[in-house]
């Protein structure tokens, strides 16, 4: 990721999100992250990809399969509403609950304070390789 993204974040555009179970915590300026391709632009996956977290995504982050589900601990407030396709998705996802976002359509609407959990039965440590990026929209 850009180190200029990282330094001297305005007050009030500041962006902290919190990965667990590694409590790894990345920050960045609220509109500032350049978009990798991987999920909705501001979404956890998208934040992942440009901090260099592994965050499963079989599909590329096209909404059609539930490898980059997570737990949203903190921060639900900020984030986009989920649509139908992700809560059809989410009806698939293994130890649903009601915090489950899938990490590609969870979008950062706003700055603040943000902290996820990648459930430990979807934590792939051992990867090949980045699926293939997203077209640009259009």
């Amino acid at each position: 990721m850009n180190e200029a993204i990282q330094k001297e974040i305005p007050p009030g555009k500041l962006v902290r999100v919190t990965f667990l179970p590694e409590g790894r915590t990345v920050e960045f300026e609220f509109g500032a992250m350049p978009w990798d391709r991987h999920g909705k632009p501001m979404s956890f996956l998208d934040v992942a990809e440009n901090f260099g977290i592994l965050l499963d995504h079989a599909c590329g982050g096209s909404c059609a399969c539930t490898t980059c589900h997570l737990w949203i601990k903190e921060g639900a407030e900020g984030l986009s509403d989920a649509e139908d396709d992700e809560l059809d998705k989410l009806d698939m996802a293994a130890d649903q609950q009601l915090n489950s976002r899938l990490g590609c359509q969870a979008v950062i609407t706003r700055p603040g304070n943000y902290v996820v959990e990648i459930p430990s039965w979807n934590r792939n440590y051992v990867s090949e390789g980045k699926p293939l990026a997203l077209a640009e929209p259009k």
